[in-house]
């Protein structure tokens, strides 16, 4: 089973229905227990980071997002949901990330056009399960203002371009993190979610 987690982030059926599509079992809970009983998780998310926290730590959902990550289960953040994985955010600095992985989410400069919005290339920068099947700058649709920079630079496996390079797709074991969102993203896109289903 698949826990697509509830945190009052919207976009929720669309990643269910994408997986559903694809024949997975996915439920959609804010519950703690079946985030830790699930075979897989995936953190989704649209909106603001301090908003994010705040409702995550309000459902009491943190200690058991930490512990299916640490316990090595497949688990899959996408776009905000990836920026959560960090222990702050530019856009609320105030508040606190999961920090299951230590770096930055920081803003686009000033000079570009924000939100970074529609299709772009990913750049498979190193390899990944998640890339199985998918050819090589493959495009896939983008949503998002802020981007994230991993201390460790060998945690990005795929870069996009938007005046300048920047990770858009983190790994590090069984975790995993896109920037852009594959329920939208089509073919290629149902493709990645296929590959997640896969993980063991």
């Amino acid at each position: 089973m698949i826990c697509i987690v509830d945190y009052g982030a919207g976009n929720l059926r669309s990643v269910q229905k994408a997986l559903e599509h694809l024949g997975a079992d996915a439920q959609v809970s804010s519950s703690p227990k079946d985030i830790e009983e699930a075979d897989k998780v995936i953190l989704p998310g649209v909106g603001a980071f301090g908003k994010a926290v705040d409702a995550i730590d309000q459902l009491g959902l943190r200690q058991s997002l930490i512990h299916s990550i640490k316990q090595n289960q497949p688990f899959l953040g996408i776009c905000l949901g990836l920026q959560l994985l960090f222990p702050s955010s530019e856009e609320n600095p105030e508040a606190k990330g999961l920090s299951i992985l230590a770096g930055q989410v920081v803003r686009f400069p000033e000079n570009l056009k924000v939100p970074h919005l529609g299709w772009n290339v990913l750049q498979q920068s190193s390899e990944s399960p998640l890339w199985t099947g998918i050819p090589k700058e493959s495009y896939f649709y983008f949503a998002h203002s802020y981007y994230v920079l991993p201390e460790e630079a060998s945690l990005t496996v795929g870069t996009s371009d938007y005046s300048f390079g920047f990770p858009v797709a983190i790994r590090r074991g069984n975790l995993f993190g896109l920037q852009f969102h594959p329920e939208k993203s089509q073919k290629w896109g149902l493709q990645i979610l296929r590959n997640f289903i896969a993980l063991r």
